[in-house]
Protein backbone atom coordinates (compact mmCIF):
# COMPACT_ATOMS: atom_id res chain seq x y z
CA UNK A 1 0.00 0.00 0.00
CA UNK A 2 2.62 2.50 0.75
CA UNK A 3 4.49 1.38 -2.04
CA UNK A 4 1.98 1.78 -4.60
CA UNK A 5 1.51 5.68 -2.73
CA UNK A 6 4.82 6.53 -3.18
CA UNK A 7 4.66 5.41 -7.31
CA UNK A 8 1.37 7.54 -7.62
CA UNK A 9 1.66 10.17 -9.74
CA UNK A 10 0.00 12.84 -7.58
CA UNK A 11 1.84 11.64 -4.66
CA UNK A 12 5.16 13.07 -6.61
CA UNK A 13 3.81 15.91 -7.32
CA UNK A 14 2.91 17.62 -3.83
CA UNK A 15 6.51 16.54 -2.66
CA UNK A 16 8.01 18.40 -5.76
CA UNK A 17 5.65 21.70 -4.96
CA UNK A 18 6.62 20.94 -1.30
CA UNK A 19 9.96 20.96 -2.36
CA UNK A 20 9.99 23.75 -4.70
CA UNK A 21 8.09 25.92 -2.10
CA UNK A 22 11.47 25.31 -0.21
CA UNK A 23 14.34 26.00 -2.41
CA UNK A 24 12.35 28.89 -3.46
CA UNK A 25 12.30 30.40 -0.03
CA UNK A 26 15.74 29.70 0.78
CA UNK A 27 17.63 29.42 -1.92
CA UNK A 28 16.42 32.11 -4.24
CA UNK A 29 19.28 31.81 -6.43
CA UNK A 30 19.29 28.42 -7.30
CA UNK A 31 15.34 28.41 -7.32
CA UNK A 32 15.35 31.22 -10.62
CA UNK A 33 17.34 29.42 -12.65
CA UNK A 34 15.33 25.87 -12.09
CA UNK A 35 12.53 28.05 -14.38
CA UNK A 36 13.39 26.01 -17.09
CA UNK A 37 12.42 22.59 -15.71
CA UNK A 38 8.79 23.66 -15.26
CA UNK A 39 8.86 25.25 -19.42
CA UNK A 40 10.27 22.15 -20.71
CA UNK A 41 7.20 20.18 -19.38
CA UNK A 42 4.61 22.45 -20.56
CA UNK A 43 6.62 22.13 -23.79
CA UNK A 44 6.45 18.75 -23.78
CA UNK A 45 2.65 18.27 -23.31
CA UNK A 46 1.89 21.68 -25.96
CA UNK A 47 3.64 19.56 -28.58
CA UNK A 48 1.02 17.37 -28.77
CA UNK A 49 -2.16 19.30 -27.74
CA UNK A 50 -3.45 20.17 -30.97
CA UNK A 51 -2.92 16.91 -32.84
CA UNK A 52 -4.60 15.39 -29.58
CA UNK A 53 -7.66 17.75 -30.46
CA UNK A 54 -7.87 17.54 -33.78
CA UNK A 55 -7.95 13.76 -33.65
CA UNK A 56 -10.60 13.69 -30.83
CA UNK A 57 -12.56 16.52 -32.36
CA UNK A 58 -12.34 14.53 -36.02
CA UNK A 59 -12.95 11.08 -34.59
CA UNK A 60 -16.21 12.42 -32.33
CA UNK A 61 -18.31 14.52 -35.29
CA UNK A 62 -17.49 11.91 -37.42
CA UNK A 63 -19.06 9.38 -35.24
CA UNK A 64 -21.69 11.34 -34.67
CA UNK A 65 -25.71 10.41 -35.92
CA UNK A 66 -26.58 13.58 -37.67
CA UNK A 67 -24.76 16.89 -38.70
CA UNK A 68 -27.51 18.28 -36.51
CA UNK A 69 -26.25 16.72 -33.26
CA UNK A 70 -22.64 18.76 -33.96
CA UNK A 71 -24.50 22.09 -33.83
CA UNK A 72 -26.51 20.92 -31.28
CA UNK A 73 -23.92 20.31 -29.13
CA UNK A 74 -22.16 23.25 -29.70
CA UNK A 75 -24.38 25.66 -29.03
CA UNK A 76 -25.67 24.09 -26.04
CA UNK A 77 -21.75 24.27 -25.14
CA UNK A 78 -21.48 27.86 -26.05
CA UNK A 79 -24.88 28.84 -24.06
CA UNK A 80 -23.44 27.46 -21.15
CA UNK A 81 -19.86 29.04 -21.49
CA UNK A 82 -21.45 32.72 -22.33
CA UNK A 83 -23.47 32.10 -18.74
CA UNK A 84 -21.42 30.65 -16.20
CA UNK A 85 -18.80 33.33 -17.40
CA UNK A 86 -20.83 35.94 -17.41
CA UNK A 87 -22.04 35.06 -13.21
CA UNK A 88 -18.24 34.54 -12.33
CA UNK A 89 -17.66 38.33 -13.75
CA UNK A 90 -20.35 39.67 -11.98
CA UNK A 91 -19.14 37.84 -8.79
CA UNK A 92 -16.06 39.15 -9.41
CA UNK A 93 -17.60 42.90 -9.72
CA UNK A 94 -19.54 42.63 -6.42
CA UNK A 95 -16.68 41.69 -4.36
CA UNK A 96 -14.27 44.06 -5.58
CA UNK A 97 -17.02 46.91 -4.88
CA UNK A 98 -18.23 45.28 -1.54
CA UNK A 99 -14.13 44.57 -0.22
CA UNK A 100 -12.64 47.39 -2.34
CA UNK A 101 -9.15 46.28 -2.32
CA UNK A 102 -7.55 48.69 -3.91
CA UNK A 103 -8.81 51.44 -1.33
CA UNK A 104 -6.09 53.52 0.61
CA UNK A 105 -3.13 52.52 -1.65
CA UNK A 106 -3.85 56.07 -3.44
CA UNK A 107 -1.02 54.91 -6.21
CA UNK A 108 0.71 57.74 -8.60
CA UNK A 109 0.68 57.52 -11.99
CA UNK A 110 3.52 58.68 -12.87
CA UNK A 111 5.86 56.88 -10.53
CA UNK A 112 4.56 53.54 -11.79
CA UNK A 113 7.02 51.01 -13.59
CA UNK A 114 6.19 51.76 -17.16
CA UNK A 115 8.71 50.03 -18.67
CA UNK A 116 7.19 46.50 -16.76
CA UNK A 117 4.39 47.23 -18.82
CA UNK A 118 5.20 48.09 -22.37
CA UNK A 119 6.24 44.39 -22.99
CA UNK A 120 2.45 43.42 -21.94
CA UNK A 121 0.73 46.21 -23.99
CA UNK A 122 2.44 45.63 -27.09
CA UNK A 123 0.77 41.63 -27.17
CA UNK A 124 -2.25 43.08 -26.14
CA UNK A 125 -4.53 44.65 -29.62
CA UNK A 126 -8.05 45.51 -28.42
CA UNK A 127 -10.09 43.94 -30.98
CA UNK A 128 -14.12 44.38 -32.16
CA UNK A 129 -16.17 40.69 -32.63
CA UNK A 130 -15.36 41.40 -36.40
CA UNK A 131 -11.90 40.92 -35.96
CA UNK A 132 -12.46 38.07 -32.85
CA UNK A 133 -13.94 36.32 -35.75
CA UNK A 134 -12.31 36.61 -38.94
CA UNK A 135 -9.50 36.03 -36.71
CA UNK A 136 -10.61 32.26 -35.45
CA UNK A 137 -10.15 31.53 -39.31
CA UNK A 138 -6.53 30.45 -40.19
CA UNK A 139 -4.86 31.52 -42.82
CA UNK A 140 -2.56 29.03 -42.71
CA UNK A 141 -3.85 25.25 -41.26
CA UNK A 142 -0.14 24.35 -40.88
CA UNK A 143 0.52 27.77 -39.29
CA UNK A 144 -2.44 27.54 -36.98
CA UNK A 145 -0.76 24.05 -35.67
CA UNK A 146 2.49 25.38 -35.42
CA UNK A 147 1.18 28.08 -32.99
CA UNK A 148 -1.08 26.28 -30.87
CA UNK A 149 -4.02 28.76 -31.82
CA UNK A 150 -6.48 26.44 -30.23
CA UNK A 151 -9.82 28.47 -31.68
CA UNK A 152 -8.15 27.91 -35.32
CA UNK A 153 -7.07 24.46 -34.82
CA UNK A 154 -10.89 23.84 -33.49
CA UNK A 155 -12.14 25.51 -36.52
CA UNK A 156 -10.54 23.08 -38.91
CA UNK A 157 -11.22 20.24 -36.74
CA UNK A 158 -14.52 20.51 -36.54
CA UNK A 159 -14.89 21.15 -40.76
CA UNK A 160 -12.39 18.35 -41.08
CA UNK A 161 -14.99 16.27 -39.38
CA UNK A 162 -17.91 17.46 -40.62
CA UNK A 163 -16.44 16.34 -43.92
CA UNK A 164 -14.64 12.93 -42.66
CA UNK A 165 -19.07 12.69 -41.71
CA UNK A 166 -20.69 13.42 -45.07
CA UNK A 167 -18.61 10.79 -46.92
CA UNK A 168 -20.13 8.03 -45.12
CA UNK A 169 -18.60 4.76 -45.42
CA UNK A 170 -16.21 6.22 -47.88
CA UNK A 171 -14.68 7.67 -44.58
CA UNK A 172 -14.52 4.76 -42.15
CA UNK A 173 -10.76 4.61 -43.22
CA UNK A 174 -9.40 7.81 -42.31
CA UNK A 175 -11.16 7.94 -39.53
CA UNK A 176 -9.88 4.58 -38.21
CA UNK A 177 -6.41 6.18 -38.94
CA UNK A 178 -6.88 8.96 -37.19
CA UNK A 179 -8.21 7.02 -34.55
CA UNK A 180 -5.34 5.03 -34.29
CA UNK A 181 -2.82 8.34 -34.68
CA UNK A 182 -4.80 9.69 -31.66
CA UNK A 183 -4.06 6.60 -29.28
CA UNK A 184 -0.27 7.24 -30.28
CA UNK A 185 -0.37 10.67 -29.17
CA UNK A 186 -2.06 9.73 -25.82
CA UNK A 187 0.58 7.25 -25.58
CA UNK A 188 3.52 10.37 -25.58
CA UNK A 189 1.08 12.43 -23.38
CA UNK A 190 2.11 9.05 -21.23
CA UNK A 191 5.71 9.58 -21.35
CA UNK A 192 5.49 12.82 -21.11
CA UNK A 193 3.26 12.83 -17.50
CA UNK A 194 5.91 10.99 -15.92
CA UNK A 195 8.23 13.96 -15.89
CA UNK A 196 5.33 16.34 -14.26
CA UNK A 197 7.04 16.26 -10.65
CA UNK A 198 9.99 17.58 -12.09
CA UNK A 199 8.04 20.20 -14.10
CA UNK A 200 5.71 21.32 -11.14
CA UNK A 201 9.12 21.82 -8.96
CA UNK A 202 11.10 23.66 -11.28
CA UNK A 203 7.97 25.92 -12.04
CA UNK A 204 6.91 26.11 -8.16
CA UNK A 205 10.53 26.74 -7.24
CA UNK A 206 11.08 29.33 -9.83
CA UNK A 207 7.86 31.45 -8.59
CA UNK A 208 8.88 31.41 -5.20
CA UNK A 209 12.54 32.05 -5.72
CA UNK A 210 11.77 35.12 -7.82
CA UNK A 211 8.56 36.92 -6.11
CA UNK A 212 9.07 35.55 -2.77
CA UNK A 213 6.68 35.72 -0.07
CA UNK A 214 7.06 39.53 0.85
CA UNK A 215 5.95 40.76 -2.32
CA UNK A 216 2.50 39.57 -1.11
CA UNK A 217 2.35 41.93 2.00
CA UNK A 218 1.40 45.28 -0.28
CA UNK A 219 -1.06 43.92 -2.26
CA UNK A 220 -2.26 40.76 0.77
CA UNK A 221 -6.02 42.20 0.46
CA UNK A 222 -6.26 41.70 -3.01
CA UNK A 223 -4.84 38.32 -3.53
CA UNK A 224 -6.72 36.93 -0.20
CA UNK A 225 -10.23 38.75 -1.50
CA UNK A 226 -9.36 36.80 -5.41
CA UNK A 227 -8.57 33.34 -3.94
CA UNK A 228 -11.71 33.67 -1.50
CA UNK A 229 -13.99 34.42 -4.38
CA UNK A 230 -12.57 32.11 -6.95
CA UNK A 231 -13.16 29.13 -4.01
CA UNK A 232 -16.81 30.41 -2.98
CA UNK A 233 -17.17 30.07 -7.28
CA UNK A 234 -15.91 26.69 -7.23
CA UNK A 235 -17.82 25.92 -4.01
CA UNK A 236 -21.42 27.59 -4.98
CA UNK A 237 -21.59 27.54 -8.61
CA UNK A 238 -19.79 25.08 -9.91
CA UNK A 239 -20.76 22.62 -7.41
CA UNK A 240 -24.46 23.57 -8.38
CA UNK A 241 -23.62 22.35 -11.73
CA UNK A 242 -21.73 19.27 -10.64
CA UNK A 243 -25.29 18.78 -8.64
CA UNK A 244 -26.88 19.75 -12.08
CA UNK A 245 -25.20 17.37 -14.17
CA UNK A 246 -25.92 14.19 -11.57
CA UNK A 247 -21.92 14.17 -9.89
CA UNK A 248 -20.59 15.51 -6.28
CA UNK A 249 -18.08 17.95 -7.02
CA UNK A 250 -15.53 16.92 -3.84
CA UNK A 251 -15.68 13.25 -5.79
CA UNK A 252 -14.83 14.63 -9.18
CA UNK A 253 -11.99 17.30 -7.48
CA UNK A 254 -10.34 13.98 -6.08
CA UNK A 255 -10.72 12.27 -9.12
CA UNK A 256 -8.62 14.91 -11.12
CA UNK A 257 -6.35 15.25 -7.96
CA UNK A 258 -3.24 14.69 -10.28
CA UNK A 259 -4.18 17.27 -12.91
CA UNK A 260 -4.96 19.50 -10.14
CA UNK A 261 -1.23 19.60 -8.57
CA UNK A 262 0.29 19.87 -11.58
CA UNK A 263 -1.60 23.36 -12.72
CA UNK A 264 -0.82 24.36 -9.30
CA UNK A 265 2.74 23.55 -9.66
CA UNK A 266 3.09 24.84 -13.52
CA UNK A 267 -0.04 27.64 -13.66
CA UNK A 268 -0.96 26.32 -17.10
CA UNK A 269 -4.31 24.35 -17.73
CA UNK A 270 -3.10 23.66 -21.05
CA UNK A 271 -0.26 21.00 -19.12
CA UNK A 272 -3.41 18.85 -18.07
CA UNK A 273 -5.39 19.38 -21.59
CA UNK A 274 -5.14 15.57 -23.14
CA UNK A 275 -4.90 14.11 -19.64
CA UNK A 276 -8.31 15.87 -18.96
CA UNK A 277 -10.20 14.92 -21.90
CA UNK A 278 -9.25 11.23 -21.17
CA UNK A 279 -10.37 11.19 -17.53
CA UNK A 280 -13.67 12.55 -18.40
CA UNK A 281 -14.24 9.98 -21.18
CA UNK A 282 -13.27 7.36 -18.50
CA UNK A 283 -15.98 9.19 -16.65
CA UNK A 284 -18.28 7.73 -19.15
CA UNK A 285 -18.81 11.05 -20.69
CA UNK A 286 -19.16 10.45 -25.06
CA UNK A 287 -15.76 11.17 -26.74
CA UNK A 288 -17.87 13.76 -29.18
CA UNK A 289 -18.99 15.77 -26.30
CA UNK A 290 -15.51 15.73 -24.32
CA UNK A 291 -13.88 16.80 -28.13
CA UNK A 292 -16.36 19.65 -28.38
CA UNK A 293 -16.49 21.24 -25.24
CA UNK A 294 -12.74 20.74 -23.63
CA UNK A 295 -11.15 22.41 -26.10
CA UNK A 296 -13.94 24.84 -27.13
CA UNK A 297 -14.03 26.06 -23.51
CA UNK A 298 -10.16 26.43 -23.33
CA UNK A 299 -10.98 29.83 -24.95
CA UNK A 300 -14.46 30.76 -24.25
CA UNK A 301 -14.88 29.06 -20.55
CA UNK A 302 -12.20 30.92 -18.41
CA UNK A 303 -13.93 31.36 -15.55
CA UNK A 304 -10.93 31.77 -13.40
CA UNK A 305 -9.96 34.61 -15.56
CA UNK A 306 -13.44 36.51 -15.97
CA UNK A 307 -12.92 36.59 -11.72
CA UNK A 308 -9.59 37.65 -11.98
CA UNK A 309 -10.29 40.42 -14.61
CA UNK A 310 -13.36 42.11 -13.01
CA UNK A 311 -11.19 42.36 -9.79
CA UNK A 312 -7.75 43.53 -11.09
CA UNK A 313 -9.63 46.15 -12.70
CA UNK A 314 -11.95 47.60 -10.04
CA UNK A 315 -8.54 47.42 -7.75
CA UNK A 316 -6.24 49.41 -10.32
CA UNK A 317 -9.22 52.04 -10.46
CA UNK A 318 -9.69 51.88 -6.89
CA UNK A 319 -5.32 51.88 -6.54
CA UNK A 320 -5.69 55.10 -8.57
CA UNK A 321 -8.62 56.75 -7.09
CA UNK A 322 -10.70 56.73 -10.38
CA UNK A 323 -14.28 56.41 -9.22
CA UNK A 324 -16.24 54.16 -11.79
CA UNK A 325 -20.10 54.65 -12.01
CA UNK A 326 -22.20 51.81 -12.70
CA UNK A 327 -22.55 52.19 -16.17
CA UNK A 328 -18.83 52.38 -16.56
CA UNK A 329 -18.34 48.74 -14.59
CA UNK A 330 -21.03 47.73 -16.84
CA UNK A 331 -19.16 48.58 -19.78
CA UNK A 332 -15.77 47.18 -18.62
CA UNK A 333 -18.03 43.93 -18.07
CA UNK A 334 -18.96 44.23 -21.35
CA UNK A 335 -15.73 44.88 -22.76
CA UNK A 336 -14.36 41.76 -21.08
CA UNK A 337 -16.60 39.40 -22.72
CA UNK A 338 -14.72 39.85 -25.52
CA UNK A 339 -11.40 40.20 -24.44
CA UNK A 340 -11.17 37.61 -21.83
CA UNK A 341 -11.87 35.44 -24.98
CA UNK A 342 -9.08 33.14 -26.97
CA UNK A 343 -6.99 32.58 -23.53
CA UNK A 344 -4.04 30.41 -24.15
CA UNK A 345 -4.64 28.83 -20.86
CA UNK A 346 -0.76 29.81 -20.03
CA UNK A 347 1.11 31.63 -17.24
CA UNK A 348 0.77 35.31 -18.33
CA UNK A 349 -2.44 35.34 -20.62
CA UNK A 350 -4.56 37.24 -18.36
CA UNK A 351 -2.15 39.59 -18.23
CA UNK A 352 -2.38 40.28 -21.83
CA UNK A 353 -6.19 40.04 -21.90
CA UNK A 354 -6.10 43.06 -19.02
CA UNK A 355 -4.21 45.00 -21.27
CA UNK A 356 -6.21 45.01 -23.94
CA UNK A 357 -9.52 45.91 -21.52
CA UNK A 358 -7.79 48.91 -20.04
CA UNK A 359 -6.72 49.98 -23.53
CA UNK A 360 -10.18 50.05 -24.82
CA UNK A 361 -11.97 51.60 -22.18
CA UNK A 362 -9.89 54.95 -22.36
CA UNK A 363 -10.82 55.33 -18.67
CA UNK A 364 -8.29 53.23 -16.11
CA UNK A 365 -4.69 53.71 -17.42
CA UNK A 366 -3.00 50.81 -19.11
CA UNK A 367 -0.21 51.87 -16.71
CA UNK A 368 -2.19 50.61 -13.71
CA UNK A 369 -1.01 47.36 -14.74
CA UNK A 370 1.94 47.71 -13.54
CA UNK A 371 0.43 47.24 -9.31
CA UNK A 372 -0.51 43.51 -10.00
CA UNK A 373 2.76 42.49 -12.30
CA UNK A 374 4.16 41.38 -9.45
CA UNK A 375 1.78 38.88 -8.25
CA UNK A 376 0.20 38.02 -10.67
CA UNK A 377 2.44 34.41 -10.83
CA UNK A 378 1.16 34.24 -7.18
CA UNK A 379 -2.36 34.15 -8.20
CA UNK A 380 -1.92 32.50 -11.26
CA UNK A 381 -2.06 29.36 -9.52
CA UNK A 382 -6.04 29.44 -8.67
CA UNK A 383 -6.87 31.46 -11.62
CA UNK A 384 -5.77 28.01 -14.04
CA UNK A 385 -7.41 25.37 -11.31
CA UNK A 386 -10.54 27.67 -11.54
CA UNK A 387 -10.26 26.91 -15.33
CA UNK A 388 -9.65 23.71 -15.03
CA UNK A 389 -12.70 23.06 -12.78
CA UNK A 390 -14.87 25.02 -14.93
CA UNK A 391 -14.44 23.02 -17.68
CA UNK A 392 -14.63 20.26 -16.88
CA UNK A 393 -17.51 20.88 -14.91
CA UNK A 394 -18.87 22.08 -18.30
CA UNK A 395 -18.48 19.11 -19.86
CA UNK A 396 -20.14 16.92 -17.05
CA UNK A 397 -23.04 19.43 -17.89
CA UNK A 398 -23.42 19.64 -21.34
CA UNK A 399 -23.08 15.27 -21.73
CA UNK A 400 -25.91 15.40 -18.88
CA UNK A 401 -28.01 17.94 -21.03
CA UNK A 402 -27.77 15.93 -24.31
CA UNK A 403 -28.12 12.99 -22.86
CA UNK A 404 -24.64 11.39 -23.52
CA UNK A 405 -22.77 10.53 -20.11
CA UNK A 406 -23.33 6.92 -18.60
CA UNK A 407 -24.23 8.38 -15.48
CA UNK A 408 -24.13 5.10 -13.52
CA UNK A 409 -20.20 4.73 -15.02
CA UNK A 410 -19.70 8.13 -13.81
CA UNK A 411 -20.80 7.73 -9.99
CA UNK A 412 -19.21 4.38 -10.30
CA UNK A 413 -15.55 5.70 -11.34
CA UNK A 414 -15.89 8.88 -8.57
CA UNK A 415 -16.95 6.81 -5.71
CA UNK A 416 -13.83 3.74 -6.40
CA UNK A 417 -16.19 1.11 -7.27
CA UNK A 418 -15.90 0.72 -10.62
CA UNK A 419 -12.34 0.66 -12.78
CA UNK A 420 -12.29 2.93 -15.51
CA UNK A 421 -10.54 0.82 -18.72
CA UNK A 422 -8.55 2.13 -21.17
CA UNK A 423 -7.49 0.16 -24.76
CA UNK A 424 -3.62 -1.52 -24.66
CA UNK A 425 -2.15 -1.13 -27.90
CA UNK A 426 -3.32 -4.29 -29.00
CA UNK A 427 -6.86 -2.99 -28.75
CA UNK A 428 -8.20 -4.87 -25.65
CA UNK A 429 -9.71 -3.67 -22.71
CA UNK A 430 -7.61 -3.05 -19.47
CA UNK A 431 -7.54 -1.73 -15.84
CA UNK A 432 -6.43 1.93 -16.02
CA UNK A 433 -2.55 1.52 -13.53
CA UNK A 434 -3.29 2.25 -9.77
CA UNK A 435 -6.91 2.20 -10.10
CA UNK A 436 -9.22 0.51 -7.38
CA UNK A 437 -10.31 -2.94 -8.02
CA UNK A 438 -14.24 -3.34 -9.08
CA UNK A 439 -15.92 -4.14 -5.76
CA UNK A 440 -18.38 -7.00 -5.41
Amino acid sequence: MRSSLFRSLYFQVVVALIAGVAVGHFYPAIAVDLKPFGDAFINGIKMVITPVIFCTIVSGIAGMESLKKVGRVGGKAVLYFEVVTTVAMLIGLVVANVVQPGAGINADIASLDQSAVAAIADKAHPQTTVQFLVGIIPSSVVDAFAKGNLLQVLLFSVLFGVSLSMLGERGYKAREMIDEFGKALLGIVCIVMKLAPIGAFGAMAFTVGKFGIGTLQQLALLIACYYATTIMFIGVVLGSMARLAGVSLWKLIKYLREEIFIVLGTASTESVLPQLMLKLERLGVARSVVGMVVPTGYSFNLDGAAIYLTMTSLFIAQALNIDLSLWQQLGLLAILMLTSKGGAGVAGAALVALAATLGSTHIVPVAGIALVIGVDRLMNEIRALTNLLGNAVAALVVARWEGEIDLVTARGVLSGEIVPVVEDEKGLARPVQGAPQILA
